[in-house]
């Protein structure tokens, strides 16, 4: 019987990690816009911990996904 793989290797696929970045540039991208739109159309200062959240929590998201689908279809 083949074990399982972990969930570990499961988000590092290159396809989970592929994916989770488009969703993460677009989403991310998005993001930015609607909470930063002010700053970036006015000149005004840019928080920049805020911009990176915004493109990580999506990355995050998609890639559980992506790896948590992955292993219900491989079981």
């Amino acid at each position: 019987m083949q074990q399982r793989p972990t969930f570990w290797h499961s988000v590092t696929r290159p396809a989970v990690i592929a994916t989770a970045l488009h969703v993460a540039l677009l989403v991310g991208t998005c993001l930015n816009l609607i909470n930063q739109g002010a700053a970036v159309w006015h000149g005004a200062a840019i928080d920049w911990p805020r911009l990176g959240l915004n493109y990580l929590v999506p990355f995050c998201v998609s890639a559980f996904s992506g790896a948590r689908a992955t292993r219900i279809t491989e079981e």
